[in-house]
């Protein structure tokens, strides 16, 4: 198994892998059944991808708020006394007037071959309420020791990103350093083949929906059939 080592300037950073928070960022409790408002959580494509990285809180005990005014970024907590150590007081500040930067001091070390990657944390693309930061995607090689800062995007005139003591804020990816591929289109025998695959599943999936069907609160139709062909893909890796 690939090991990801980590070294903090602040213990309360607290990398971990990302988990869905239910109820929480990642919505409520509710079954996939008929009336129920749909959740984030009941698509598998993006509960995979929500777990798939590394999530990091906010470690300080006051909330941070930045907003935009009259073009202008403006950012808004009770910092009180820089602590011991000499880091930069306050850790956060304007890099332009559309952006803004965390100076994070955050060691993530990969294997050979490997970089991490920066990107908003799962929970902006469930949020309703335009409040959660926005890191900005970067790709950090393994050569590179530290992070000494995180870049998020400004809000927007008149919105508002809070940062809350022990919330997360970012989530980092762990992939290949170089995007050695290339894009071709597929041969006509290798297109034909994947064709047939998806008429398959059309076909087939009034039997695989069967006792999975509901409706959502907002009239709009979900089934299970993703979730068992999923089910069954990882049972025939797992055999193989």
């Amino acid at each position: 198994m690939a090991k990801v080592k980590f070294r903090l300037n602040d213990p309360r950073l607290a990398p971990r892998r990302t988990k869905l928070e239910i109820p929480g960022w990642a919505g409520k409790r509710e079954p996939r059944a008929n009336g129920s408002r749909e959740q984030v959580w009941h698509c598998v494509p993006f509960s995979e991808g929500a777990q798939y990285g590394i999530e990091l809180f906010y470690p300080y005990d006051f909330e941070l708020r930045v907003t935009t005014r009259e073009g202008r970024l403006v950012l808004e907590a009770d910092w009180g006394a820089p602590p011991e150590g000499g880091a930069e007081w306050p850790p956060f500040r304007r890099f332009g007037d559309a952006f803004y930067t965390y100076q994070i001091l955050l060691d993530l070390k990969v294997e050979k071959g490997m970089a991490v990657r920066t990107e908003p944390h799962p929970r902006f693309y469930a949020d309703q309420t335009d409040t959660v930061p926005i890191a900005v995607p970067a790709l950090i090689r393994n050569w590179w020791p530290m992070m000494f800062f995180c870049v998020f995007k400004a809000p927007a005139e008149g919105r508002t990103h809070i940062f809350r003591p022990n919330e997360p804020f970012a989530q980092i990816i762990v992939i290949p350093e170089e995007a050695n591929f290339e894009l071709e289109p597929m041969e006509e025998e290798e297109a034909a083949e994947r064709e047939l695959q998806a008429r398959r599943i059309y076909n087939s999936r009034p039997t695989l929906a069967a006792g999975t069907e509901w409706t959502s609160s907002s009239d709009t139709v979900f089934d299970g059939t993703y979730r068992h062909l999923h089910r069954a893909a990882k049972e025939k890796a797992r055999n193989e």
